[in-house]
C-alpha cells in the first residue's frame, strides 16, 4: 500500500480530482485546507517580506488530499493527476508523491 499525497495549488481542479480518483477505483480520501510556508512568510512575518519575488504567482492557500491507495493504483493515479494538472513540474500547479504503509487498520478491505 502507498499514501497517496497531492498538494493541489489549482484548488478549482478539486472536484475533478476526485472524481476521477473515483473513475480509476480511488474510493476513499481525506482533503484539508493547507498553506504553503512562502504565504506565511511573505504575507504574515513581515521581516521576511524581501522575500516575495521567490514566491511570486504561488496560491495563499491550497487543499492537500491523502488517499491511502494499492501499489498498482499508484501509476493510474499520477497519469490521472497529470491529465487533470497538466505538467506539475510547473510551478502553480502542484505537488504529488508517495510513501508506503507498513501497517493499516480501519479500511475498507478493498483497499
Amino acid at each position: 500500500m502507498k499514501l497517496l499525497i497531492l498538494i493541489l495549488n489549482k484548488v478549482e481542479k478539486l472536484e475533478e480530482v476526485l472524481e476521477g480518483f473515483l473513475e480509476i477505483g480511488i474510493t476513499g480520501a481525506t482533503v484539508i485546507d493547507s498553506v504553503g510556508m512562502g504565504h506565511i512568510l511573505c504575507e504574515e512575518v513581515p521581516i521576511f517580506a524581501g522575500l516575495r519575488f521567490m514566491f511570486a504567482g504561488a496560491r495563499p492557500h491550497n487543499k492537500t488530499i491523502f488517499s491511502a491507495i494499492k501499489d498498482e493504483k499508484e501509476q493510474a493515479a499520477i497519469d490521472l493527476l497529470k491529465k487533470i494538472l497538466g505538467d506539475l513540474n510547473q510551478p502553480g500547479t502542484g505537488i504529488v508523491f508517495s510513501i508506503p504503509i507498513d501497517r493499516v487498520e480501519g479500511l475498507k478491505p478493498e483497499i
